[in-house]
């Protein structure tokens, strides 16, 4: 491998697992400073590639845990007989689900057409009818 400022690619190779991707991590396990760590995961293609690994490996890690959690909320409900807290569940519905309707979206598009319905009646009280009507084709093919 080349080196540059005497360090070697294979040097962060070796420092990425279970980094969690953390860049200080690895700069410190190599003995370099951040920027230079950075520079080696962005310059070379094989330590980018063990970079994306290792974030990607924290992932999958964290999708695991997130439903594990679901999984154990549904099993003590289920032997309880009471509510869990289901704000992991929720959380998934909406970035994992939102093909079934879930998700923030919703929400906001509410706010928004209440929010134009309140300026729209505002602008047409204090303009003329074709003012009004290119200000509603203005929002309407935006």
């Amino acid at each position: 491998m080349a080196r540059t400022n005497g360090y070697t690619a294979e040097q962060f190779i070796k420092a990425i697992p279970d980094s969690g991707g953390i860049i200080s991590t690895i700069a410190k396990r190599v003995g370099c400073d951040w920027q230079t760590a950075d520079k080696y995961i962005r310059g070379f293609k094989t330590v980018q590639t063990a970079y994306r690994q290792e974030k990607e490996a924290i992932i999958d890690m964290a999708e695991g845990t997130v439903l594990s959690n679901i999984k154990l909320a549904q099993q003590a409900q289920e032997a309880e007989g009471t509510q869990q807290d289901i704000s992991d569940a929720k959380w998934y519905l909406s970035k994992m689900a939102k093909s079934r309707g879930y998700g923030d979206k919703v929400e906001i598009d509410i706010k928004v057409e209440k929010e134009l319905d309140i300026i729209l009646d505002a602008l047409e009280k204090g303009l003329s009818e074709e003012e009004y009507q290119n200000v509603l084709n203005l929002i309407t093919t935006s």
